[in-house]
């Protein structure tokens, strides 16, 4: 995954009082949440620090930039989304594509709990790609990749419990079922419904032979 070059810290340091906080993560948390609900772009800095109740000047000691700190969020939400793959995608106590079916339903209870607002951050930073500095566009791209092998691989296990036609190429249909994913959560996010989830992997699994 591309990483930044960091630079020496720059800006305030926080005040003693702030010490035993862990500021850079609450910053991370907060981005994280503008980020998912707005984008990168829309999402200015002043929001940001309100929310986790950090001066302008010190966040330049946490991060170099917006840029740098874009990618720290980025980085968090990539590590917590691969985490919530992996504890489907290798849950043995269930069939392959069960495995599948249950990170859906566990996706579609995280977005209807937060009232449709926030959608996936890479693909929300994937529609504004042209608008980000160039950086972005090879770390979402190995993201992306890193989510569709998770699915192959299951894929790949569905083949051998006989669930899935030998003849079936994983590869294929796992950035077959990213590519439209993206797009259900976005329309999932505009009608404020988990329908369109229902509809797209309902599909998807008929295209299996399910």
């Amino acid at each position: 995954m591309t990483t930044l070059h960091t630079t020496p810290r720059r800006g305030r340091p926080p005040k003693a009082a702030a010490q035993d906080r862990d500021i850079r993560a609450e910053l991370i948390r907060s981005g994280l949440e503008h980020l998912t609900e707005i984008g990168f772009t829309a999402s200015g800095l002043d929001k940001i620090l309100k929310k986790a109740g950090v001066p302008k000047g010190s966040f330049y000691f946490y991060f170099q930039s917006k840029e740098t700190f874009g990618h720290a969020v980025l980085n968090s939400y990539a590590n917590y989304f691969a985490c919530k793959l992996d504890s489907c995608l290798l849950d043995k106590a269930y069939t392959p594509l069960k495995r599948i079916s249950n990170f859906v339903d566990d996706a579609k209870h995280g977005i209807a709990r937060h009232q449709f607002k926030r959608g996936c951050l890479v693909g929300n930073l994937g529609q504004e790609v042209d608008l980000l500095p160039d950086s972005f566009r090879p770390v979402l791209i190995a993201i992306l990749n890193s989510w569709q092998q998770r699915i192959a691989n299951c894929l790949r296990e569905a083949q051998e419990a006989r669930e899935l036609a030998l003849t079936a190429d994983c590869d294929a249909l796992a950035e077959f079922f990213w590519i439209g994913w993206e797009g259900a959560v976005s329309r999932a996010r505009l009608q404020q419904s988990t329908k369109p989830l229902d509809s797209y992997v309902a599909l998807f699994m008929r295209g299996l032979g399910c």
